[in-house]
């Protein structure tokens, strides 16, 4: 670097600005400095950029809002800045010129260049909803944007689902080539950060889909919303230290972060490609409202994806609870949930129906925790008292969950599993359309599990093979199951052969079917 070093404003009042010196520039709000910043994000005496032996570098004095290097805040000490770097103080962002660099131009050349950052407070981004960088009200179009990705709020479906429909809709409303949605996988400092959405832009190609890890992580790391653009003149070591940009044909990138006041949640990539206009200042601001906005609904998608998982693991822990007193039921709710959603998701049900089968799967024997260990556990058939008592476990199960109002959706199943489809089952000998859909669903499941599961019960304790559990579903469609729900299990078949050979240990899932003279009778104590 030559001897004399120029700063120019690239953002806000300070746009187009210059500062130049051989020796020192002292910045910040006061009069008496190099550097006059008039600005409420800048401290009094907010740092200095002077010349050392080897070039110049950058040194905070304890600045309320930080300086930043290329979206990286300075820590203690001094940092080097090189031609084409943004120095950022508080809000206000300049670029290093060397000596000679004409103070009009478009920008300097390179192959990284940031042209603008957003200091990326919370509040700033929710009050670049209403407002553009100008401080002038946002277009119409604009705050239809905004307002249509606020409406995620209450349609989000899923976590995917919400992340994928926010990243379409910021890849329209920008015109982008290209989005991305990475996330922080876990807490901490420095957690490593996940790719969970991308989308393309109108007459794009899916094809291989870019985006650059280390301005992502350089966005997440600084905690500031960047704008980047990429020129054909660069140099070398820029170019290796951004191929993916190159690759991706990249001509104008914003890396916008996602955050709440609570954290930091991950980085919204856009780029377009170099037949398109770059990105602006303006773009980056309406970006940066964007994430703002809807960093609230993904942070509350994280943390129900969270409550679902440790409910699930509960769930799974209470399922646990009951079986250890039968020593032949260990792992039957956790097989009969596996089965009962595969069918589910060939039925084509919709998630929340789904989400009630991998509930219900679970608990749908919950009611046994109140069934004596003699009947439980007892070899051979029951006496009809104990048949009856035996019974009483699905309404026993249902009173339990009585108690507890967010588990109301998975009673049906809870009381109905053994109802038939010819309307002898029990406990209200419901019959056909009668019985809860999802209960039939279950109840296919179940017995197949029963059928093929190790049971006191049985002939020589053991179960029947596969093949010959799912010849007895077939042939007990209309009569004890759903004829649909019969249909959807014998065409999940091979799932559910895979199923049972990481679920079963040692099952033959290739075993002929014997020849059985009688039919197969069915046991409370499925």
């Amino acid at each position: 670097m030559k001897h004399t070093i120029r700063l120019r404003g690239i953002s806000g009042e300070v746009k187009g600005r210059t500062w130049e010196s051989d020796t020192l520039l002292r910045a910040g709000r006061l009069a008496s400095l190099d550097v006059v910043l008039d600005d409420s994000s800048v401290s009094r005496r907010h740092a200095e950029v002077r010349r050392g032996d080897d070039g110049w570098y950058v040194r905070d004095l304890e600045s309320t809002n930080g300086t930043y290097v290329n979206g990286t805040r300075v820590g203690p000490g001094e940092q080097p800045v090189r031609p084409r770097d943004v120095v950022q103080f508080g809000k206000v962002a300049l670029v290093v010129e060397a000596d000679g660099a004409p103070s009009d131009s478009g920008g300097p050349p390179s192959n990284q260049h940031v042209v603008a950052a957003a200091p990326s407070a919370f509040e700033d981004g929710i009050r670049r909803l209403a407002y553009d960088r100008n401080q002038m009200p946002r277009a119409g179009e604009q705050l239809v944007a905004l307002l249509r990705a606020g409406h995620h709020f209450v349609s989000v479906q899923s976590e995917d689902h919400l992340l994928q429909v926010v990243l379409n809709d910021a890849v329209s409303v920008l015109e982008a080539q290209r989005g991305a949605i990475v996330l922080a996988d876990g807490d901490g400092p420095d957690p490593p950060l996940k790719l969970r959405a991308l989308a393309v832009g109108v007459g794009e190609a899916p094809g291989r889909f870019h985006f650059s890890k280390k301005l992502t992580h350089r966005c997440y790391a600084g905690g500031v919303s960047l704008l980047y653009s990429m020129l054909t003149n660069g140099d070398d070591d820029d170019a290796r230290l951004t191929q993916s940009i190159q690759d991706g044909a990249m001509a104008s990138v914003l890396c916008v972060l996602l955050r709440t006041p609570r954290r930091r949640l991950g980085v919204l990539h856009l780029d377009r490609n170099l037949s398109q206009q770059a990105f602006t200042e303006d773009d980056l601001h309406l970006a940066d409202a964007l994430a703002a906005h809807v960093s609230a609904a993904i942070e509350s998608a994280l943390l129900l994806r969270r409550q679902k998982d440790f409910f699930h693991r509960t769930i799974t822990l209470m399922a646990q609870v009951v079986e250890m007193r039968d020593d032949y039921t260990g792992g039957h709710t956790q097989r009969v949930t596996r089965y009962a959603t595969l069918m589910a998701e060939h039925l084509g049900l919709p998630d929340d129906q789904l989400e009630v089968v991998k509930l219900g799967g679970p608990l749908h024997d919950i009611g046994k925790i109140g069934i004596d260990d003699a009947i439980l556990r007892k070899e051979g058939k029951l006496t009809p008292d104990e048949y009856a008592r035996m019974q009483r476990h699905t309404t026993m199960g249902a009173e339990i969950l009585q108690a507890i109002p967010e588990m109301h959706p998975i009673i049906p199943i809870v009381r109905s599993h053994h109802e038939r489809w010819d309307g002898t089952g029990y406990p209200d000998r419901l019959a056909g359309e009668d019985i809860p859909f999802l209960a039939r669903v279950v109840a296919v499941a179940d017995a197949f599990d029963a059928m093929t599961s190790h049971r006191p019960y049985h002939e020589n304790k053991k179960g029947r093979p596969p093949a010959w559990a799912f010849a007895e579903v077939e042939r007990q469609a209309g009569r004890q199951f759903d004829p649909r729900c019969a249909a959807a299990m014998l065409a999940v078949r091979e799932p559910v052969l895979r199923a049972m050979a990481e679920l079963v240990p040692g099952v033959e899932i290739d075993t002929p079917i014997p020849h059985v003279a009688e039919e197969y009778e069915p046991d409370p104590r499925n």
